[in-house]
């Protein structure tokens, strides 16, 4: 056990979240928190790392077991650099690092009477104490993976050397992210950490994440299914104040809850049918002859204990009333022409260059591609709303356009939520709209506050409310599903392929996208390019690892047939032998000799390179055979130094010098077999 709650109650004023909850995680579990908002997702990862304290109950975490959260929205912390914020987890390795470096310099100026005196042994023990320690928290690879995994989250090389008050809001959700991660805790605690996070970066975290230390446990918040489905093995719902538990993936635990539902309601209606036949019985026979008997049944009835009717709280999260109004007249059957379009900003290299493409009535396009490559500004231009450099865009007649804005700049913050229905719809009355308004979840007095008030999630619903009062025949969304539960994503996928029109979408919700979109355009900001792709976001994973493996495959055959041709070139040239030459003319004698001395350029340059390939090879292996020397050595030298010491202070010394020199060379040739092995491939 890491860490459990035990018998918690827990609420807010005049909401009771949790009664008698209990909740534990052991070492391994790897559990996706699921509910709809407001279920307490969020406030059971505050109780458990200690965030708030419980109204009554206890929250117990195992001595020296580790625990890091990161937040949903939580406040930055860092000052410097991206890379001193980075390294702001390891301070304590920093410092150890550090106390090494002067314990080393302090051992190798003492005398031999000082080695051997008290003041060299405590110095020998603290420093063998301290690097065993330091090894054992991975010290000598702190860099390496700070690197890595900035890499991983979307930033550069260049980035790490920028101040952290440069970092926009998404940037800074990054870094928090990494922080948590490096400093790999016994108990990793994610609320919505794929937030702000684009589609590559999110693998990159899943492939981490299913590699995670099998010692260790997470808990994730998400509403990122894909996500949900590639990391968890276990599924827990939050529900009614309590949480059930779910073995399994995410796709495993759709059916298992279908059927736990199921069953509840038909246990219920049991119990509702033989209560009805009971009383029925006592209301026909508690006069009559039988009376006995309806007394009977009437005494046992009054000790059944009556169960609930269940409540499916994702069902009634799910009930939003949204149905895109298709305009009368179905719009030109080109929606959207392009013409050489080029998109960019100021002096910068061009997003996106000379992209010529036709978007048809009908079609279902989902835009895709890593933070910062122009999906936004693509959109923007595509429907005239944004500039682009040059080319042309053409709207097709009677094509009437309804664009959600992922920022919600549609809404205004000084006006109540009816205020913002009737700005579309100023013919309706009061009444009308609170009714239209519950359609959305927005119930008795919600109408009347004002916009600034509300959460994400509701200022999109309401976003929504707006978009649907207008018939339109091309739906244009930016991040339609930011803010949004799974209930609530799961009605507007419905919604969506429910609608007759034209739809273009930007989304990183790759399971949304395999739902609505038939065609994906990719942007590549490395060639400033769109890869047209037919079919869902799924399709295209399956293309794209086809692609790889043929690459590979075909690079392999090709290989091997240069290898076959050189050998039959090499055995036919040995039997042909010397040919005569006095039957044939001085010139023919001359091409002859011109052509033999080319293939014999061309057969030792190839053998030259088989043989550079050949020494490569040879090379890479006695490389990794020395690597895995070193590092033995290596822990067998840190081994030593943690150990009893003996007082041998020439021995200890001359090991402290050589555990540097390995680790030193254990480097270089780490940075040899990353060069032999880019060069064989």
């Amino acid at each position: 056990m890491i860490a459990q709650l035990a018998d918690v109650h827990f609420g807010y004023p005049g909401t009771e979240l949790f009664e008698s909850l209990s909740f534990q995680v052991n070492p391994g579990q790897r559990i996706g928190l699921v509910g709809p908002n407001g279920a307490g997702k969020s406030t059971l990862l505050r109780l458990l790392v200690g965030d708030l304290v419980p109204d009554r109950g206890q929250v117990v975490c195992s001595r020296g077991k580790e625990i890091a959260y990161l937040h949903q929205s939580q406040e930055f912390h860092g000052s410097g650099t991206l890379w001193d914020t980075l390294l702001l987890p390891f301070a304590h390795l920093l410092k150890m690092r550090e106390e090494l470096q002067t314990l080393h310099d302090q051992i190798a100026e003492l005398s031999h009477e000082e080695a051997d005196g008290d003041r060299g042994k405590v110095l020998l023990k603290r420093y063998g104490d301290l690097e065993h320690e330091y090894a054992h928290h991975d010290g000598y690879n702190l860099e390496v993976r700070a690197k890595a995994l900035s890499h991983e989250l979307g930033f550069e090389e260049s980035d790490l050397h920028r101040p952290v008050s440069t970092l926009s809001g998404g940037e800074r959700g990054r870094v928090e992210l990494a922080k948590v991660l490096l400093a790999q805790p016994d108990l990793l605690l994610l609320d919505e950490p794929t937030n702000h996070l684009d589609v590559e970066a999110v693998e990159h975290l899943e492939a981490r994440l299913q590699q995670w230390d099998a010692t260790r446990a997470f808990v994730i918040v998400s509403h990122d299914r894909y996500f949900l489905q590639a990391v968890c093995n276990e599924i827990v719902d939050v529900e009614d104040g309590d949480v059930v538990r779910y073995p399994g993936s995410y796709e495993k635990y759709l059916v298992a809850r279908k059927e736990r539902h199921e069953l509840l309601n038909a246990a219920w209606e049991r119990q509702q049918g033989e209560i009805a036949r009971t009383e029925d019985f006592i209301r026909r026979n508690l006069a009559g002859q039988k009376t006995n008997q309806a007394k009977s049944r009437r005494k046992m009835l009054d000790k059944v204990e009556r169960l609930a009717r269940h409540r499916d709280a994702w069902a009634e999260a799910g009930e939003i009333g949204l149905r895109f109004a298709v305009s009368e007249h179905r719009g030109a059957k080109e929606s959207i022409r392009t013409e050489r379009l080029e998109l960019g900003f100021g002096s910068d290299p061009p997003l996106l260059r000379d992209f010529s493409t036709t978007i048809y009535r009908g079609e279902r396009i989902g835009i895709i591609g890593p933070n910062g490559a122009g999906k936004t500004t693509l959109m923007k231009a595509l429907i005239g709303r944004g500039p682009h450099r040059s080319g042309q865009c053409f709207v097709g007649p009677e094509v009437r356009i309804g664009y959600f804005d992922q920022k919600l700049s549609d809404l205004d913050d000084e006006h109540s939520l009816i205020d913002e229905i009737r700005s579309i719809r100023g013919d309706w009355n009061e009444d009308k709209t609170r009714s239209y308004l519950g359609r959305f979840r927005f119930t008795g007095e919600d109408g009347f506050k004002k916009v600034r008030g509300l959460s994400g999630g509701e200022r999109n619903r309401l976003q929504l409310a707006k978009l649907m009062l207008k018939p339109v025949n091309l739906l244009v969304m930016d991040e339609p599903t930011n803010h949004l539960d799974i209930p609530a994503r799961e009605t507007l996928e419905e919604a969506l392929c429910a609608f007759d029109g034209t739809l273009l979408v930007v989304s990183h919700d790759r399971y949304f996208l395999d739902r609505v979109a038939t065609k994906l355009f990719h942007l590549d900001p490395k060639t400033a390019s769109i890869d047209v792709h037919i079919g869902n976001y799924s399709d295209w994973k399956r293309r794209l690892a086809d692609e790889k493996r043929a690459v590979q495959e075909a690079a392999q055959e090709a290989a091997a047939a240069k290898v076959a041709a050189a050998k039959a070139q090499a055995k036919a040239q040995a039997k042909a032998g010397p040919k005569p030459s006095a039957s044939k003319p001085a010139a023919g004698l001359a091409d002859d000799a011109s052509d033999k001395s080319k293939r014999l350029a061309e057969y030792e340059a190839k053998k030259d390179r088989e043989r550079q390939r050949e020494r490569l090879v040879k090379r890479l292996a006695q490389v990794e055979g020395d690597i895995a020397k070193h590092e033995a050595r290596l822990a067998e030298l840190r081994a030593t130094l943690s150990a009893e010491h003996g007082g041998d202070w020439q021995k200890l010394h001359k090991l402290v010098d050589e555990e540097h020199a390995t680790d030193r060379k254990l480097q270089s040739l780490l940075a040899e077999w990353e060069s032999l092995s880019s060069e064989l491939s």
